[in-house]
């Protein structure tokens, strides 16, 4: 039998029950940022999934653009957004092979986004950098190697898990305010549930940097 691509195997997934894989309340991480996003602020929800962060946000006053790879995982996404009376611009992409804006964001969140490959690491940690505006916010949250040991959320490839060196090293041109490892009790519903290993990262991009050079 083939391999899956990663748009099928998320589609099947999202697609297989009407349930929330990882529920339907925000990231704890994103919520204890709340104070960096202001109403009517441009914000990108990267690999959104069903929702829970982009309508979060969208609470919040902020204008979002969620994207998500998953047609199945946007259909519930706009359901819960329905649920709560609350409008976002939702968007079907591969985030390694989509245009993305530059200096378009006062916000970018990428909440567990654990499935880029080391091959394409670079050019997503680039993208993500590009898209905020000098002085935007990059809010960061994932699973560290150590996730492995705990088996409670995120893939079974290693290499796809953030160190704090490798995201000091990455994130060098911008301003690091926060980047904490820490293992922590999460439940977010059965995707992600109980103690994690994980990294968070808050950074700012300057108002003057050199994030034009080629990667």
């Amino acid at each position: 039998m083939p391999e899956l691509s990663r748009g099928q195997f998320w589609e099947q997934r999202f697609a297989a029950t009407d349930t929330y894989i990882f529920g339907e309340t925000p990231n704890a991480f994103l919520v204890s940022q709340a104070k960096r996003i202001k109403p009517g602020d441009r914000v990108l929800a990267v690999a959104d999934g069903e929702g829970r962060n982009g309508v979060f946000l969208a609470g919040l006053g902020a204008q979002v653009h969620a994207i998500e790879l998953s047609a199945a995982a946007i259909a519930k996404a706009k359901r819960l957004a329905a649920s709560r009376g609350l409008s976002l611009n939702w968007e079907q992409v591969d985030v390694t092979d989509w245009t993305w804006p530059e200096a378009a964001y006062d916000v970018v969140a990428a909440i567990f986004v654990q499935f880029i490959t080391p091959d394409e690491r670079q050019a997503f940690f680039t993208h993500l950098k590009r898209a905020l505006k000098p002085g935007g916010v990059l809010l960061m949250q994932g699973y560290r190697p150590e996730q492995r040991a705990y088996k409670t959320g995120g893939p079974p490839e290693i290499d796809q898990l953030y160190t704090e060196a490798q995201l000091r090293d990455a994130f060098s041109d911008m301003e690091i305010v926060e980047l904490r490892a820490h293992d922590s009790v999460i439940e977010e519903g059965g995707g992600h549930s109980g103690m994690s290993a994980l990294i968070d990262l808050v950074a700012v991009r300057p108002t003057r940097d050199e994030l034009t050079q080629e990667f």
